[in-house]
């Protein structure tokens, strides 16, 4: 029988698999089990499980669901370092007030998206990871809104408003809108806006998993 041949180098592998030994751990004792129910955060853990098999429809998942978000992350911490904050989703970075440890560790937002472009390059895109991402992510709003902590005034490091299901602000919930209409726009609206052309740029680029 033939041995399957590795697509992806054995010192990424490790280095991801090293990174990760630390962020769980430092994540766990600063922030607490639910800081992984954020999106990227999720992406990393699917990356940690389908980076030594080389499972392709994991990986797959993760680049379609934060490819498009993470790379509006790194844009908006590009216009914060010039002096512009967009949303305020990467304030937190310049903060000299929070540990520089743990800033560090959150460049993960910035090389994250293109390691998951380079492995679902090696690897091929599984275009089931639309649908699969899709569900993923509505019971994880679900979730967020039903029992982990709303917008809060100095939350410290608690995570409150995961996957922002109260608004864009941390202190704050939005009151543009009722939260149920806010709780729907962003169930029907990130599938269209961030999850679809994800998924349209990977399926039309990318080698097909076999």
């Amino acid at each position: 029988m033939m041995q399957k041949v590795s697509r992806v180098p054995l010192g990424l592998k490790l280095a991801y698999t090293a990174f990760m030994a630390v962020l769980i751990p430092v994540y766990l004792h600063f922030y607490g089990p639910t800081n992984f129910l954020y999106f990227c955060d999720v992406a990393l853990l699917l990356t940690l499980i389908a980076i030594w098999p080389e499972n392709a429809l994991l990986l797959s998942m993760a680049c379609v669901g934060i490819l498009v978000m993470q790379t509006y992350w790194v844009i908006d911490l590009v216009a914060n370092l010039a002096g512009y904050s967009l949303t305020g989703i990467t304030d937190y970075m310049l903060d000299p007030n929070r540990s520089l440890p743990l800033r560090l560790l959150s460049l993960y937002h910035v090389w994250l998206p293109f390691l998951l472009v380079y492995l679902v390059w090696k690897i091929g895109y599984d275009r089931r990871a639309l649908a699969l991402w899709t569900g993923l992510a509505w019971a994880l709003i679900l979730f967020c809104f039903l029992a982990t902590p709303q917008p809060t005034p100095d939350a410290g490091l608690t995570p409150v408003n995961i996957d922002y299901v109260w608004g864009m602000s941390d202190s704050a919930a939005q009151h543009w809108v009722p939260s149920p209409f806010w709780l729907a726009g962003l169930m029907v609206g990130l599938p269209l806006f961030a999850f679809l052309p994800a998924h349209l740029v990977l399926m039309r680029i990318m080698p097909k998993a076999l």
